[in-house]
């Protein structure tokens, strides 16, 4: 108990320490004050629309980190999250915009045409790994780049895009499919926040209380024993792809819905990527999943607070380095803690048993 309990909160703890002393070297090499510059971060949630921003970011960040934590589970490297929900937010966007339904029906009809738009575009490096054992890593980050041409022909005015104003960008969705947010202070927090938690709470439940998540997760650890036990590997493999491409397709709905209405050739990209380093930092975990998405998206927001004291804003970039390194290596340290007591543990009792079969004999 007193191990399982140390294994749980020494990680967090270490990598906290570490985090903050590499983010304090980093600042003191560029010759900043790093008092300043942390207090001026924690300040800016205080000001303007900056906590509810980073909330409504964090949202992003915590559908695409879960997207990334599904392929984890089963030892896949789905490092295609990013081309997947920028080609899914396209497709949602032109369907959102061209058809007229009513509200909530229209709503509901581009989050359904996103999360399958997603898991299509996951469904080709799923085929290919599982038919012809080509690794995931480097057809999804083909895909990526395939998927940047392909969003920039379909915004493109040959396609489905419109002139706006000195950009282009699909046709705006109409009122009847936004999803509305509520208002907080002088920001507007992101109704699809809540659709967010739901995923999160779906993703816990299907690893930890269906059969589904056994064999997933059985499979991820041991594909030999699983399939001894009558698990069909090939199916988990098309089955986990296939649903961190639904849910990466989500990713781009908070700010399409919620914000923008429409998908701009300029629209924010990176998400993706961004949310591998979001399920490294929650550990596949929804709840440490969460934690990372609001840190991600907190040190985004603390660009431009650094920038007012003086702070180049590319230490936050540095400082988002810095904390996955430390997770890594703090869970890194703690598993080999465990392993070590486990072995003297086991030493222990060896050389009590022994004592004890040489005391027998001696009686």
């Amino acid at each position: 108990m007193k191990s399982s309990l140390r294994a749980k909160l020494l990680p967090p703890a270490l990598a906290i320490i570490f985090s903050v002393l590499l983010c304090t070297v980093a600042l003191l090499i560029s010759g900043d004050n790093p008092l300043d510059a942390f207090g001026a971060m924690i300040g800016q949630l205080g000001r303007g629309t900056t906590a509810v921003d980073t909330i409504n970011s964090g949202a992003v960040y915590y559908i695409a980190g879960l997207a990334v934590a599904i392929g984890f589970q089963m030892n896949l490297f789905n490092i295609g999250v990013e081309g997947q929900y920028r080609f899914a937010a396209v497709v949602a966007a032109i369907v959102g915009g061209g058809v007229v339904l009513p509200p909530v029906i229209h709503t509901l009809v581009i989050i359904i045409v996103a999360v399958l738009a997603g898991a299509l575009y996951a469904l080709v490096p799923a085929l290919l790994k599982v038919y012809r054992g080509v690794s995931e890593v480097i057809s999804t980050i083909m895909l990526n780049a395939i998927a940047l041409g392909l969003i920039a022909y379909l915004v493109s005015t040959d396609a489905f895009g419109v002139q706006v104003g000195n950009n282009i960008g699909t046709e705006p969705i109409p009122e009847s499919g936004w999803m509305p947010g509520i208002p907080m202070g002088t920001g507007t927090l992101f109704g699809f926040v809540f659709i967010a938690a739901l995923v999160g709470a779906g993703y816990w439940v299907l690893l930890n209380r269906t059969r589904f998540g056994f064999e997933l997760k059985a499979s991820g650890e041991s594909p030999t024993a699983a399939t001894a036990g009558g698990v069909d590997a090939r199916k988990m493999v098309l089955t986990a792809m296939l649903l961190s491409g639904g849910i990466a397709g989500l990713t781009g709905l908070p700010e399409l819905l919620g914000r923008d209405h429409e998908y701009l050739q300029t629209s924010p990209a990176g998400y993706g990527f961004a949310g591998i380093a979001v399920a490294l930092l929650g550990r596949n975990h929804p709840g440490g999943i969460a934690l990372g998405a609001l840190l991600w998206a907190f040190l985004d927001k603390s660009a431009v607070s650094l920038d007012n004291v003086g702070v180049p804003q590319e230490i936050t970039t540095i400082m988002q380095g810095a904390i996955v390194l430390s997770v890594v290596i703090a869970y890194e340290i703690v598993r080999r803690m465990e392993l070590a007591a486990e072995q003297r543990r086991v030493g222990r009792q060896l050389g009590r048993d022994t004592s004890d079969i040489a005391a027998g004999g001696s009686v």
